[in-house]
């Protein structure tokens, strides 16, 4: 087992800043500090910034709850992070991805049996994590489903979460208990 390397701050050893960047998040949707936000307090502006990022695009972004999540367990799986994948693949679920859908993205496969949307984003996030770029099809694609709110911030949530995993796989952030199996290791 890995050593967690900026594990929780006590709220006496907290500054000023940093007990207010924890409570805006306390505050917040997310209801506690949790996850990336424990090493990213160190940085309080910066976790301030990283929770309203992260709060629209978790929340109210253009492509919905499911969508996100789907793109989010993409994201997770590309960067190993068992962190996000502890969080977002209960989430999914509840969100109406399936069981046998998730179980694929875990184990590296394109989901069968997927919506229009929904394949337009698994590939999309795919294809920017894997290849660092989308290609011409993919991009129309989801241009066409989400016009370009939706792919800015398709981008974005790939982004954001590609962050909150360089975060927490340099941090080697502890996964919290889950209900989801644990990302398996890539071969």
């Amino acid at each position: 087992m890995t050593q967690d390397r900026l594990g929780p701050i006590d709220a006496w050893h907290m500054t000023t800043a940093q007990q207010a960047a924890a409570q805006a998040i306390i505050d917040g949707p997310r209801g506690a500090v949790y996850g990336p936000f424990v090493p990213l307090l160190r940085s309080p502006e910066l976790a301030g910034h990283a929770q309203r990022m992260g709060e629209y695009l978790r929340y109210r972004s253009a492509i919905g709850t499911k969508l996100s999540e789907l793109a989010i367990l993409v994201t997770a799986r590309q960067w190993d992070q068992q962190v996000e994948w502890a969080i977002h693949a209960p989430i999914a679920a509840q969100s109406d991805i399936g069981a046998a859908a998730i179980d694929d993205v875990a184990h590296g496969r394109r989901p069968e049996n997927m919506t229009d949307e929904e394949a337009a984003v698994h590939d999309f996030s795919l294809e920017l994590n894997r290849d660092k770029r989308v290609s011409d099809a993919t991009y129309a694609r989801a241009l066409a489903l989400f016009g370009e709110r939706g792919v800015v911030d398709l981008m974005a949530i790939n982004g954001y979460y590609t962050f909150l995993a360089m975060v927490m796989n340099a941090a080697q952030t502890a996964a919290p208990p889950s209900p989801a199996a644990v990302l398996p290791q890539r071969v």
